[in-house]
């Protein structure tokens, strides 16, 4: 058998193959699904993704005997360097991620380069997959292969795991994704604690004026680097990220499905949902031509869609322990699944991720219940 070289990338040319491999890698996968090649580049230039402002980033194809038979990314964050230790991140940890193999033999050379990249940066620990930032595609998929993932989620191949156990790498963290049917009222007790909140004068549950984007942006923004900052693996959303991301998804944002709470006039909690981008796209391909573009256009003017994914959800820290957290978390869960019913037809919702000791949120999503439905694991090893 051929040797096999893995080299950095170094021109357009390669940017191209490395986003085009896992279109040939997951070709018979019915659940892998194929994301638009714009996208999936724009998210590895510096120019396209605000996530350089604050990291660099070395990509690796693998090939042997002229083929190309994997790719991987190697990461540092600067501003994960400085988060605490016990977080997860901290100084001396590196990443890597968007990891793709044919075999293990070359499984193993890819993740050792991605290493032996870090180490020369002066990392110390290595933490993966994680694609590229950890608000984009953390971790591995290692239970949920049977159904597609939806918007923001990965996908991967089985075998992976045992390739990067067979590294050296252990199980660090898991991400959960809870499975919803929405077309079912919630349990009396759920709905004794809405009509509660609904009674309370203090409480105000509002719809987001997408009209004031940059404002509301401004204000999920706020709650969210309060409410997540003990959380494992948080690193502070930055303004570039959120320009970026605002711009990436606001053809998907409807005032109806976010939400935002107030407690005596002040914004305490917020829930994002969108509609699953994933089942619009999955048909076309990786390419909105010839007529893709026209297509996912008419979709986007009035979705209908069978799942709505909730990203993220905050409620600030000094509420977390209180009965008023799960209480809002109750009324903007509720005023959403009507809405997603009604306006968009959707049936299903998929919470998450959520971290395996996030006791809080998991409650939330058992309480109305949802069940698991995916598993996601970043895995560590000390370099």
């Amino acid at each position: 058998m051929a040797d096999i070289t893995i080299r950095p990338i170094s021109s357009k040319a390669d940017y191209k193959r490395f986003v085009d491999l896992p279109f040939r890698l997951y070709a018979d996968d019915p659940n892998w699904v194929p994301p638009l090649k714009g996208e999936a580049l724009g998210l590895l230039l510096p120019e396209k993704n605000g996530w350089f402002s604050h990291a660099n980033a070395q990509l690796f194809l693998a090939e042997r005997g002229g083929e190309l038979v994997g790719r991987i990314s190697a990461h540092i964050d600067t501003l994960a360097l400085t988060m605490p230790a016990d977080q997860g991140f901290g100084p001396g940890v590196g990443q890597w991620g968007l990891f793709d193999a044919v075999d293990g033999e070359v499984a193993a050379k890819l993740i050792a380069t991605a290493e032996n990249w870090l180490r020369d940066q002066g990392m110390t620990r290595a933490l993966g997959p994680i694609s590229m930032s950890i608000w984009e595609e953390p971790g591995l998929l290692i239970e949920g292969f049977d159904h597609p993932p939806t918007i923001m989620m990965g996908h991967a191949k089985p075998k992976y795991r045992g390739w990067i156990e067979a590294a050296g790498y252990s199980g660090v963290k898991q991400l959960m994704t809870y499975d919803l049917d929405i077309t079912q009222e919630f349990p009396p007790i759920v709905r004794r604690i809405i009509q509660s909140g609904e009674r309370n004068e203090r409480i105000r549950v509002r719809e987001v004026d997408k009209s004031k984007f940059e404002e509301e942006a401004a204000i999920i923004l706020h709650i969210l680097n309060d409410a997540w900052s003990d959380n494992w693996g948080f690193v502070p959303l930055t303004p570039p990220e959120i320009k970026d991301v605002g711009v990436k998804l606001k053809p998907i944002v409807f005032n109806d499905l976010i939400r935002i709470a107030e407690l005596d006039g002040k914004p305490v909690a917020f829930m994002i949902t969108l509609p699953d981008l994933n089942e619009a796209i999955k048909p076309l391909k990786g390419s909105l031509l010839p007529f893709g573009w026209a297509k996912l256009l008419l979709w986007l003017r009035k979705p209908k869609v069978r799942t709505m994914r909730v990203p993220l959800m905050g409620v600030v820290k000094e509420l977390q322990s209180s009965r008023m957290a799960s209480q809002l978390a109750f009324m903007m869960i509720e005023y959403i699944r009507r809405a997603s019913i009604q306006r968009y037809g959707a049936t299903r919702g998929e919470i998450g991720w959520i971290l395996d000791d996030n006791q809080g949120m998991r409650s939330i999503a058992e309480t109305i219940d949802s069940k698991v439905n995916k598993v996601y694991q970043v895995y560590g090893k000390d370099l």
